[in-house]
């Protein structure tokens, strides 16, 4: 039985924010990816597309995101369905670190809005 201590997490830093592996295929998930997200007050990622279905629940903190041009303000306990082919934009307009729970599945990628391809190593 697979199980991933907190200590055995991955741990990746991108576009200022931290992503904690705990699901994906370097830990032996076959299908889906499973990360701690963790945004610092006042980080702005960027607006990407993302090439297969994400779900993002919010644990701590508070987000502002955005879904194809609509803005959403999250507080904890709030979750997001971002579908595959979706412009998404997450900021952080809080004066703490948000910690989302996010999952995919296997292969998700994604588009920023100048061409860039992303494959993000926790979810691959």
């Amino acid at each position: 039985m697979p199980v991933i201590r907190p200590a055995d997490a991955l741990v990746h830093e991108l576009h200022g924010a931290r992503f904690v592996s705990h699901a994906s295929p370097r830990t032996g998930s076959r299908e889906l990816c499973a990360w701690r997200g963790e945004i610092p007050a006042g980080t702005v990622a960027p607006v990407h597309t993302v090439s297969r279905e994400e779900i993002l629940h919010l644990l701590d903190g508070e987000l502002r995101v955005t879904l194809d041009g609509r803005t959403a303000h999250l507080t904890p306990g709030d979750t997001v369905i971002v579908t595959a082919g979706t412009a998404f934009g997450v900021e952080n307009p809080g004066e703490r670190t948000a910690v989302t729970w996010v999952t995919t599945s296997v292969g998700l990628e994604a588009e920023l809005a100048d061409g860039t391809r992303i494959s993000p190593p926790w979810a691959r």
